[in-house]
């Protein structure tokens, strides 16, 4: 297996879209995503855990209802059953990557915007990359 090596902020700082799965393994999966200002992913909690950075921008966390504001170079984990949210306080795109272990989206699966994530119904069905 080749894996996955690339340089990760360049490719979510260049990222315009929603959400786009880069690569998806077994136990977990990479992906790139970029907030407008004032968009937000939307509250959300998943059975699974999660890690942020956020490489370009400002913004604010919600973990559990505690709001941590945010900017390049933080990192957020969020544990499996917490209601999350990340919305973009900043007047720039927010910029970020996220790991999910296990994967939770369709490999290759891009979402251009929010209203386009939301419309589809896909999950992850077992296919990894390679």
């Amino acid at each position: 297996m080749k894996g996955y090596v690339q340089d990760i902020e360049a490719i979510a700082i260049r990222n315009d879209n929603f959400r786009q799965v880069l690569y998806t393994a077994k136990h977990c999966q990479l992906v790139v995503m970029a907030l407008k200002p004032n968009e937000e992913i939307g509250a959300e909690v998943h059975k699974l855990d999660q890690f942020f950075r956020v490489e370009q921008g400002s913004g604010e966390v919600v973990l559990d209802g505690i709001r941590t504001p945010v900017q390049a170079g933080y990192a957020v984990v969020v544990p499996a059953g917490a209601t999350h949210n990340i919305i973009n306080t900043g007047t720039e795109s927010l910029k970020l990557y996220t790991l999910y272990a296990p994967p939770n989206h369709r490999d290759g699966v891009v979402h251009r915007t929010r209203a386009e994530a939301e419309a589809d119904t896909e999950h992850f069905d077992g296919k990894t990359s390679e």
